[in-house]
This record gives C-alpha cells, structure tokens and sequence, in this order.
C-alpha cells in the first residue's frame, strides 16, 4: 500500500473516545506519515467531514465536501456504534469495499476495528482477519492473507492472553490454562471512569453512591457481576474476548479457560494466569519462554507488576512465575498492561504492517 500524497489519508470513527485519543497519541509518537486525518463520528448526519488536528506540526486540511471513504488509505473503528446512531453511513461504502478483498484501486481502503464495532461474525456480522503483528513477526502468529483489507485489533485482553499462551505453547507442552481477568473502568469508557469517581467521593464524605453504570459499590470493592446480577455488557465483553482468543489460537494451544473480575481501578488491566505443562519445568524455563517483544518479564526481587506501572505502555508487565506448590506441572503469572495503550498500540502496528506491502 503507497500513499496517494507525502502520507496517508486516515479515518477515525470515534475520534474522541479514550481508545481514539490513545490512539492518536500513538500515531503522533511513532511519526506514522498522515496527510490527513478525517473523523467520522457514529450518526454523523452531515455531508462534512472535520480533519482533526492531530498536532500542531502537522499540515492538516478542513473538508467541505464529503470525502469518499474508498479513497482514503485506513480507517479506525475506535468506539462500538450506539443501538440509536450506528455507525456513521459514510462509512459504508469503505467497509463493503473491505468486505470484499479485492486487490483493485476502488478497495484501496483498509478498516481496523478497535472496538468491536462490526459485532460478531457468529451472528453475521463480517469476518474480519485477527492480527497481533509483533507476534506475526515470530513463528508463534498466523499471517494475514495478501489482499485482506478488513481487521480486528482485538481486546487488549485477547492480545495480552493470546501472546502469552502462544509463547509458552511454543516451548512448553501446555496441558491448560486458566485466566482471571481483573477490568478497569476504562473499558466501559468515560461513563465508568466518572461513576467509579464519583463513588469513591461520595463513600470518603458519606454521601450516597450513584450506581447507574454499575449498578452496585464497585468503590473499594470486586464485582463479579453489576448489580447482583449478570450485566450483558459485561457478558458480550467475556464472550467477545473468549471468541477472540479460541480464533486466534486456532487449536495451536488449550483455550483458555476465563472470567471476569470489575476491578476498582481506572486504568490498565491485571491477570492471575495458571498454566499447567505436560511435563514439570522451572519457573526459569517458564520465563526464558515468555521474554521478548511486548512481554517484559521482572527479575528477582523486583516488585510484582500492578495496573498502575503499566499505565502508559503498551508492554504486558509479568512477574516472575511462581510454581504451585501442591501442583508439581502448575505454575502461576501475574502480569498488568495498560488496556488502552495496548490496543491503540496494536491496531497501529496493524496498519504499519500493511504500509510494507
């Protein structure tokens, strides 16, 4: 893929959601050649299409007409659509052109979704490719086919787990892995970010706790469901992460088994993984395994990674593996990435993988 002028013309479908925003910042701090940066807002009703001023270096150009989404080189789906606004329908002709893979001028467009926005291929939504590219550049990731113009950056959940199941399978015997994931408010976007706020505010000064996001205390406090129940959010949120990885792992790996703890922080993300082998090995083995690209393993005597280190990174922070003591084959990992540099990261390194072809 080569740019039409000196960089590329990029979409944003949520702009200015946290994922959109994180993943501007990325953009801006990897110096990926933008021409020009269009935002498509879910709803957008008018002809228009507003270029946000990524940075002030950069030469940017305000839209009077709308812009043919087929024509431009990438765009970003960086916030679900709404049941009300949808996606905006600009952007249609961009993902049908996707949709259908052709190598032609007309499909020049590639989509990334970031977010889930095009739902899930088992209820007919389109297929797209998974990708984690810095596992892509090791024998451990699957390749994408050559004229594929339709991706998933998956959950930063599904990356996290996929990358560290991967690396393990690789060399290690795995016989099955078991995953709690502890999920920031972030994940719910800024709603939650301000209701976990407002709740710890109102706790210290005795006041009532507002509970509409939540539906309980999340303050100081684990939710293993929102208000006493199951939320589908939170259900479509496990299912989507769990779909992600079986998909991505195709069989190479056990899948995962998983659940999902709401956790009272802001941001980044934290998991106990427990991974029982075939066969007996040394947390030194497990460790020598699981070091490289995106994975930073502590060493001895170095504090225990925590969702407030990894925030601002997009590497996976992981303790050292402590074996189980009654299990001879069990090993345990704590590891912590920030969930919105992550994804923002990977679906980045998505496009700059498809500038190279």
């Amino acid at each position: 893929m080569n740019p039409a002028g000196p960089g590329y013309q990029i979409g944003v479908a949520g702009a200015s959601s946290l994922l959109g925003q994180e993943l501007l910042r990325v953009l801006h701090d990897r110096a990926f050649p933008v021409a020009r940066l269009v935002n498509f807002e879910a709803g957008l009703e008018e002809p228009d299409l507003p270029v946000v001023d990524l940075d002030s270096s950069l030469e940017t150009e305000v839209a009077s007409e709308a812009v043919p989404a087929t024509e431009l080189d990438f765009i970003f789906l960086a916030e679900a659509p709404s049941a009300a606004s949808g996606l905006s329908p600009l952007l249609e002709p961009a993902l049908e052109a996707a949709r259908l893979s052709a190598p032609d001028r007309a499909s020049r467009c590639a989509v990334i979704d970031m977010a889930g926005a095009l739902g899930d291929p088992a209820e007919g939504a389109a297929a797209a490719i998974l990708r984690i590219p810095f596992l892509e550049r090791t024998a451990t990731g699957a390749q994408p086919a050559p004229h594929a113009r339709l991706f998933t950056s998956m959950h930063p959940a599904a990356i996290a787990l996929s990358a560290l199941a991967l690396r393990l399978g690789a060399r290690l015997p795995l016989k099955s892995l078991t995953a709690q994931i502890l999920s920031p408010v972030s994940d719910m976007g800024p709603r939650g970010i301000d209701e976990l706020q407002k709740q710890t505010t109102s706790l210290l000064t005795f006041q009532k706790i507002p509970q509409r996001v939540f539906g309980a205390q999340l303050a100081f406090n684990l939710l293993a469901h929102w208000g006493g129940k199951p939320d589908s959010r939170r259900a479509e949120t496990e299912c989507r992460i769990r779909t992600q990885v079986g998909q991505y792992l195709a069989g190479r790996v056990p899948l995962p088994a998983l659940k999902i703890i709401q956790a009272p922080v802001f941001y980044s993300l934290a998991f106990s993984l427990y991974v029982e082998t075939v066969q007996p090995a040394s947390p030194e083995a497990f460790e020598a395994a699981l070091a490289g690209e995106h994975i930073h393993v502590r060493r001895r005597g170095e504090s225990a990674p925590s969702p407030v280190q990894a925030a601002g990174s997009g590497d996976i922070l992981v303790d050292n593996v402590a074996k189980d003591a009654g299990h001879p084959t069990g090993a345990w990992i704590w590891a912590a990435v920030d969930n919105i540099r992550l994804a923002a990261e990977n679906a980045v390194e998505i496009a700059q993988s498809l500038t190279k072809r």
